[in-house]
């Protein structure tokens, strides 16, 4: 059994259980057919030509709606990749989304903003202080964001009109970022040429202090947390999420009780955790639900 096929199964298993419905298996589809696409594009920096992997739909059309997803601190690879940093090594968190979304008809791009910096293996648990940067979050990130926001446009089977991002940990930090009117107008571009909605997963709300005093979305943005996550506070970010409602904002966050990190990630580790377990099957829904109406 491929490892594509693995993971479809233990995924399959779960959504059946969460009555989300199948992530089809696709049974005797050789493991080349089933990998993403690597692509090239450029980021907005100026300077970086950025890495990024496509998942298809099994049945393209013209005009898809399609989604942007920023990895986390780790990098988009798994822990067990051993130096092969390609589509065969990505970690079964982006693998599951990547498809998950691909076989809902949109299309999926993973950017890979860490490896054309020098740093494929991205970065361990509470390094934040050490990171460079080169991969900062707030103002490099975004800029990613939005390199690969025109590379979809620039695809004739995507509807340059109905793309959305999604974003983990140090993804979702920079998803937040992205998302900030302020970001937008810094970049030169109006809400109508922006992301049409965003997910942030369990993200660190900090934000280099940079929206201290405002942070204020231009589109719909989701925020999903932990209450027992050992990496960031789900306490801070309903803080920010508070504060951006009241100036108008629409965003809305989930804390989950009992959830961890990375609960989203379809492994037996985390889900293992039966809080995890049902944060998942509640975050895959409202994440349905949300991209549902911003793509469609």
């Amino acid at each position: 059994m491929t490892r594509r096929h693995k993971l479809l199964k233990s995924v399959t298993a779960l959504l059946l259980a969460s009555g989300l419905g199948v992530l089809a298996a696709r049974p005797g589809l050789a493991e080349s057919e089933g990998l993403p696409q690597a692509v090239r594009f450029a980021s907005r920096d100026g300077s970086t030509q950025l890495l990024g992997y496509l998942f298809m739909p099994q049945r393209p059309r013209p005009h898809m709606g399609a989604i942007v997803l920023m990895h986390g601190r780790a990098g988009p690879y798994s822990t067990l990749a051993h130096g092969v940093y390609d589509a065969t090594t990505l970690s079964k968190r982006h693998a599951f989304w990547g498809h998950y979304w691909a076989d809902r008809g949109y299309v999926a791009l993973l950017v890979d903003g860490f490896s054309p910096r020098g740093f494929p293996q991205g970065f361990r648990a509470h390094s934040y202080g050490d990171r460079p940067d080169a991969v900062n979050e707030v103002t490099v990130r975004p800029l990613d964001a939005y390199g690969a926001l025109a590379y979809l446009k620039s695809r004739p089977d995507v509807d340059p009109a109905h793309v959305a991002l999604q974003g983990w940990s140090n993804g979702g930090s920079a998803t937040l970022a992205s998302m900030a009117d302020v970001t937008l107008a810094g970049i030169g571009l109006k809400p109508a040429d922006g992301f049409k909605g965003a997910l942030a997963f369990y993200p660190a709300c900090g934000l280099h202090d940079r929206f201290k005093e405002r942070y204020k979305p231009y589109a719909p943005v989701l925020v999903f947390g932990g209450d027992d996550d050992e990496e960031v506070s789900a306490a801070r970010c309903a803080r920010l999420v508070d504060a951006s409602r009241a100036q108008g904002g629409d965003i809305s966050i989930t804390v989950y009780p009992g959830a961890t990190h990375d609960f989203d990630d379809p492994g037996r580790k985390r889900q293992g955790v039966p809080a995890n377990a049902e944060a998942m099957r509640d975050a895959v829904a409202q994440a349905t639900g949300f991209m549902a109406g911003v793509l469609k």
